[in-house]
């Protein structure tokens, strides 16, 4: 035999036609179940499952299971549609053509998710049990089947057929792989829970403790069996007398024993530090009635024939399940002193007990057009039932409020690898590549989506697996952050890729800067100098921190000069240059008036190009006059610091605020293109600016721009540097 899907039928050849045929061809009485079995009895014969049971006999189980927990025709004949598309080049249009597209897109949906979690779970049978690599494994297997919980008969398939994997394993008596193992634990026994199908989950979760404990399971069957003929006499006697005591109330009760799950007793046994003997639901009873009236009156004969145990009493009718499970839930005593659990409820609650939402989903038989879905009259009542437990069972493991939209923000695809990826719903593969590393994703060139080649800005979908064609060395597109282009869906990876390109900025900006000073330390013959040191001396912890406030204008080279240049000797008192009084007039020369004097020779620094209505200070030049600064100026700073004697006080004439035109110089960044000159010029042009100068330099995608124009009023100029900040590409725009 073969272990599936080893073996695969082209749907062309005249076999996958035979199949076909052979399941349309069977007598109309013959339900869809035999038909679909009929049609994958040559496809899957002699094909094994990983467990090693026969596919056949394990599909046999799927939907015998399905039957159980009232499941449809339909939905069995999809277990044996499922495992038959693996053996299909073109199952699509094989099972299309036999049973129609609903039956089609069934089938290769859960085909789908179990041929990922098979991928998944290969990929981490190396990794601990305890390791937080296989947790996460887990948990991504968990989001990835809320993910096709779309289609919410997918789920009630693949919750069948992991119990009759379960099954088998038991009937062989070998244990289940631990991954496989643990899975069921976190998973498939939860979801089952959640669901409300206590069929499938109390079993599963025996199964789950046979094998994960064995010993001690031996050791409560075997308590349970010895005491088998005692308890079910007295089972018996119980019923006898409830259902006559009730029936003498006019209540037609039926009671019976109900079953008894190891798992829970032993759970029970250590959550509450019990012996066997004190395990109540050892001896338990369930009672039916008609009604919600009937449960009540039933729960007052039992509370007045027999002792109630405080505080083991729920009233899951007048507050139900998060499931929508209802039922009355007490523990007596009865004369002997002997405990027993009673569950009282109606044929309806015991239904839904038993089935949970499966008990409420009303399939339809396959028509003409193919299998039609879920019933009108209940489909939207179902469907948000279900839906709400699904949320309900992610806030139970993750221990927080489920996000809105979960199963519309988020697609799960796989590695090469077949580790499980998450990201938001529209991702592409750069998103992917991004994911895996960040790297892997400044590096990504090309993708391979299920063996295709795809552009990299194709969104993903759930289940796809994605190979990354990377290069040795490069960076990301620019194109990757536009919008409009749609190649980044995750803003981790739109971070990631700004990231980038900020720290080739600043690198670029680091080398503009060093460039600019090493050229000033040639002239000034200061190359031995240590740049460590002078780094030290101008403020900065390192050189490259002195370089990038240099590359960005915002440090002069003139400081530097300041540093490097040692200070000129201190003329005699007798030799300074006294400074002149020049004829007084009715308006300062230069606008400039100097505190104290009626006037005197002055000029604007060209470090910082003062305008009014700067701050501004003086500083007494030799035989130059007054040197105007404004006062954030850092070469006016550094004078100050070096003679504050020579520092004196000047202010604006009213002239000078009226009618005289200053010049300034505005630095832009911005990013590099054709018509960027062009496009900020028209903005000094819209806003009646005189520029009479214009210096620019382009590296590596960037440019830098300095702007010399003349204002008469610099808060006119925030305006204007406002209007050149909308600019396409313009980072940066300031005064210099």
């Amino acid at each position: 035999m073969k272990q599936l899907p080893s073996a695969s039928l082209t749907s062309s050849e005249p076999v996958a036609e035979l199949i076909a045929a052979t399941a349309n061809s069977l007598p109309a009485e013959e339900g869809v179940r035999a038909r679909a079995r009929a049609f994958a009895v040559p496809l899957i014969g002699d094909e094994v499952t990983a467990a090693g049971e026969s596919v056949l006999v394990h599909a046999d189980g799927v939907a015998d299971i399905l039957a159980a927990i009232g499941g449809s025709e339909a939905m069995q004949a999809a277990a044996y549609l499922s495992y038959a598309s693996w053996q299909l080049n073109r199952p699509a249009e094989v099972i299309t053509k036999a049973f129609g597209e609903s039956f089609a897109r069934l089938a290769l949906e859960t085909a789908k998710l179990e041929k990922l979690q098979q991928r998944s779970r290969a990929g981490r049978q190396e990794l601990s049990a305890d390791s937080e690599q296989a947790g996460q494994q887990t948990e991504n297997v968990r989001k990835m089947l809320l993910a096709f919980s779309r289609d919410l008969r997918v789920v009630l398939l693949r919750l069948a057929s992991r119990l009759q994997t379960l099954r088998y394993c038991a009937a062989i008596r070998r244990p289940p792989s631990p991954s496989l193992l643990r899975e069921s634990h976190e998973i498939f026994a939860p979801l089952a829970n959640r669901l409300g199908i206590w069929q499938i989950k109390w079993e599963m979760e025996d199964l789950i403790f046979r094998a994960q404990e064995p010993d001690t399971y031996k050791l409560v069957a075997s308590l349970l069996d010895e005491r088998r003929v005692e308890r079910e006499a007295a089972m018996a006697q119980r019923r006898t007398v409830i259902e006559q005591g009730l029936r003498g109330q006019g209540i037609d009760a039926r009671v019976s024993g109900r079953p008894k799950h190891i798992s829970s007793i032993v759970r029970k046994m250590r959550g509450k530090g019990l012996d066997f003997d004190q395990v109540f639901d050892v001896r338990a009873l369930r009672v039916l009635v008609p009604t919600v009236a009937d449960c009540y009156a039933a729960l007052g004969w039992v509370h007045e024939h027999y002792t109630p145990v405080p505080d083991e009493f729920d009233d899951y009718i007048a507050r139900p399940k998060i499931n929508g499970y209802q039922s009355l839930h007490t523990v007596v005593r009865d004369a002997d002193g002997l405990a027993w659990e009673i569950q009282i409820r109606t044929p309806e609650m015991h239904q839904h007990a038993e089935h949970g939402v499966a008990a409420h989903w009303a399939y339809k038989e396959a028509g003409t057009k193919g299998y039609t879905g879920v019933s009108a009259a209940g489909e939207y009542d179902a469907k948000i039932a279900v839906l709400r437990q699904l949320l309900a069972w992610e806030r139970d493991l993750t221990g927080n409020e489920p996000q809105h939209g979960l199963f519309d923000e988020h697609i799960y695809v796989l590695t090469p690898e077949a580790a499980i990826v998450e990201l938001p719903a529209g991702a592409t593969p750069v998103d992917f590549a991004y994911t895996v590393h960040t790297e892997l994703g400044h590096r990504c060139r090309g993708a391979l989506v299920d063996g295709i080649m795809v552009p990299l800005n194709t969104p993903l979908k759930n289940g796809q697996t994605v190979v990354i064609n990377a290069a040795k060395e490069g960076g990301p597109s620019r194109d990757w952050l536009n919008a409009d282009l749609h190649y980044l869906a995750s803003s981790r990876a739109k971070a990631k890729v700004r990231a980038w390109f900020n720290a080739q900025y600043t690198r670029e900006t680091v080398a503009r800067g060093r460039e600019m000073v090493e050229k000033l330390l040639q002239r000034e013959g200061r190359t031995a100098i240590s740049l460590d040191q002078l780094a030290t001396d101008l403020g900065f912890k390192t050189p490259d921190a002195l370089f990038e406030t240099v590359g960005k204008d915002e440090l002069s080279l003139r400081s530097i000069e300041t540093v490097l240049r040692p200070p000129e000797p201190q003329p005699d008192p007798d030799e300074q240059v006294l400074l002149r009084k020049v004829r007084p007039s009715s308006s300062a020369r230069g606008g400039v008036l100097v505190v104290g004097l009626d006037s005197l020779l002055t000029q604007p620094a060209r470090c910082c190009k003062p305008a009014p209505p700067d701050d501004i200070a003086g500083f007494v030049t030799r035989g130059r006059g007054v040197s105007v600064h404004r006062r954030d100026c850092s070469n006016f700073r550094d004078l100050m610091a070096r003679d504050p004697d020579r520092v004196i006080e000047v202010g604006w004439s009213d002239s000078a605020r009226q009618s005289v035109a200053y010049p300034v110089d505005v630095a832009v960044e911005a990013v590099d293109r054709q018509g960027l000159l062009r496009d900020i010029s028209d903005v000094f042009a819209r806003e009646k600016m005189n520029v009479i100068g214009v210096k620019t330099q382009s590296v590596k995608g960037w440019a830098w721009m300095t702007f010399t124009i003349e204002v008469s009023d610099t808060k006119r100029l925030e305006q204007v540097l406002r209007a050149v900040k909308e600019v396409s590409g313009v980072r940066v725009a300031k005064r210099r």
